[in-house]
């Protein structure tokens, strides 16, 4: 059901890869996964195989093809990290949650360094830091942590609901996972590719965060119909969109999909419509016309780069319930 399922989401925006995928993933697997970061699964070959299998310098390249290798190596690194990040953290509390948050936060903003963090993935955020602001302007550098905030405050709630085993209203759940789906921290990298940042008063113009909004949302109704089998076998229905439509409205699983696929189509119809009517930025017009472009080809570039990929289609793309607790149980020690 899920990849017939999946096929009815359709995006009217081109798809382009980075030609750098390739050589970025040989870094990936043979440098970080099994180099720089390996103790973190030093004797566990199948799950360090597991996040090989999810290529996330394929993943990377979707959302930025126009960018150089150096700058592309960047985007690359942090997409490594919200994978074992999201995996490291996937059982604790929210009180745990909270310092991995503003540890994380603090070693990004250069106030914490990655030995005083506690964090097992500190050093991966301290070079993360490093090679950012080699490409990012101090205010593009801030709004990507302000984007990442809002990612842990959405994983946060999510563990809250499931603590409770309770679920949220449909919209709130997806207001929920429009943060905890860690989108925004990407799109506020574009300045990476783009290398022209927009102004406050562009970039917070309210058009433009709604476009923002509605495609993180898209991808979230997208990512729900993906994950929902993964989510019934590891307890995480309690923050699936789609669970909680079923759950609400006291629909059948396929019912639910259907009705996450229209509220789907309802976003990209309002997104097409705002992007082809914009107000007039000025001499930032053009600039937006094309930041809007490349925020399109999120959408389209992870529909083609997910659906084949195990993590997302299956339950045996993830580390064992047994590998993350033991991940887990070193929180805050």
């Amino acid at each position: 059901m899920n990849l017939e399922m999946l096929s009815k989401f359709r995006y009217p925006f081109p798809t382009l890869k980075n030609p750098f995928s390739e050589a970025l993933q040989e870094v990936t697997n043979n440098e970080w996964i099994d180099k720089e970061y390996r103790w973190l699964y030093y004797n566990d070959e199948s799950t360090r195989l597991k996040y090989k299998k999810t290529k996330t310098a394929h993943i990377a390249s979707q959302w930025f093809p126009t960018a150089s290798y150096e700058r592309l190596q960047s985007v690359c690194r942090f997409m490594l990290w919200t994978l074992y990040n999201d995996d490291m953290y996937e059982e604790v509390t929210p009180e745990e949650i909270r310092l991995v948050h503003t540890q994380t936060i603090a070693i990004l903003n250069g106030t914490v360094t990655a030995e005083k963090s506690g964090l097992p993935l500190g050093q991966l955020l301290s070079s993360l830091r490093e090679e950012l602001l080699k490409y990012l302007s101090p205010t593009s550098l801030q709004r990507f942590v302000v984007a990442l905030s809002r990612y842990f405050s959405g994983l946060e709630q999510e563990i809250a609901y499931k603590t409770r085993r309770t679920f949220p209203g449909i919209e709130e759940c997806l207001a929920i996972r429009e943060d905890s789906l860690c989108l925004r921290p990407f799109l506020e990298l574009t300045d990476i590719e783009t290398e022209q940042p927009l102004p406050d008063e562009i970039h917070d113009h309210p058009v433009i965060q709604r476009i923002i909004s509605l495609a993180i949302r898209m991808m979230v109704c997208f990512n729900e119909v993906q994950s929902v089998i993964k989510d019934e076998a590891t307890g995480g229905i309690y923050y699936n969109v789609v669970k909680a439509i079923q759950h609400n409205r006291n629909l059948s699983l396929e019912e639910a999909c259907l009705e996450d696929l229209r509220i789907h189509n309802e976003y990209l119809r309002e997104f097409i419509h705002l992007q082809s009517f914009l107000p007039d930025f000025g001499r930032w017009h053009d600039l937006v016309v094309n930041r809007i472009h490349y925020i399109s080809m999120t959408l389209s570039g992870w529909k083609a780069v997910s659906f084949n990929l195990p993590r997302y289609n299956s339950k045996e793309g993830f580390p064992s319930l047994e590998t993350i607790k033991q991940k887990n149980s070193k929180v805050g020690s």
